[in-house]
């Protein structure tokens, strides 16, 4: 058995460079200023996560580099829902294979990606402030220590010790984050609300790529076909 899906995707460096869409609700674009400048989402919230990663100690293990950052529409209008995920790019111990798959592995510039990060948009846009930062923490806090291509785990869970005692953590440290902080313009974007930004900009634009696949290795091949229901799981 083989996969009609590649064991690789790469963008940048002689290939195709990395998809990017327009951010639209239910397909309905807002009005446009002819030469105003889209707000180019994926490049703001990578320099506050560089920015996050830089000045917060629990954190300092991440590389920003090696997390590739994309969004994805909301379905419909309802504030609860999906706001943002993060997806390992390895198996438990850092393996590309596990039990007879193996993860799609990415590459942009060259450069292999150990996690995606997503964010459901416009729906997180139109969070209040404090829980849109929260919420970039909360994603933050789920990459292993060992920065390892893994989640931070322990006796299987990924919300330590319960997931109210996580959402504290993620909000204690986006408090001490933003005490004092000298360069709050970082994470003005998300002190406005989609509309007004995209009326601001004259739009929004963002990465936009799948999750990676889990595809079948050479070691499944003579053994019991799996269901998907059997498959191990990717991602938070």
């Amino acid at each position: 058995m083989t996969s009609s899906f590649p064991a690789e995707m790469r963008w940048g460096a002689g290939h195709s460079p990395l998809p990017a869409e327009w951010v639209l609700p239910e397909g309905q674009p807002l009005p446009r200023t002819a030469g105003d400048t889209p707000l180019d989402f994926c490049r703001h919230m990578r320099r506050l996560c560089t920015d996050i990663t830089s000045r917060c100690a629990a954190l300092n293990h991440i590389r920003m580099p090696r997390v590739l950052l994309s969004f994805t529409p909301s379905r419909n209008r309802n504030p609860f829902g999906l706001q943002a995920r993060v997806t390992p790019m390895r198996f438990p111990a850092g393996d590309i294979r596990a039990d007879r798959y193996r993860v799609q592995r990415y590459f942009v510039n060259d450069v292999e990606m150990l996690y995606l990060m997503t964010f459901c948009l416009p729906r997180f846009f139109n969070q209040p402030f404090e829980e849109k930062l929260s919420t970039v923490f909360h994603e933050l806090l789920h990459i292993s220590p060992a920065f390892d291509g893994t989640l931070r785990r322990a006796a299987g869970r990924v919300h330590l010790p319960s997931r109210a005692e996580y959402e504290s953590n993620a909000n204690d440290l986006m408090k001490q984050y933003r005490k004092g902080h000298d360069r709050p313009g970082l994470f003005a974007f998300l002190m406005e609300r989609y509309r007004d930004l995209w009326l601001r900009h004259g739009g929004i634009r963002g990465v936009i790529v799948p999750r990676p696949r889990l595809l079948p290795s050479a070691r499944r091949f003579g053994q019991r076909r799996r269901t998907m229901r059997d498959k191990p799981r990717v991602g938070v």
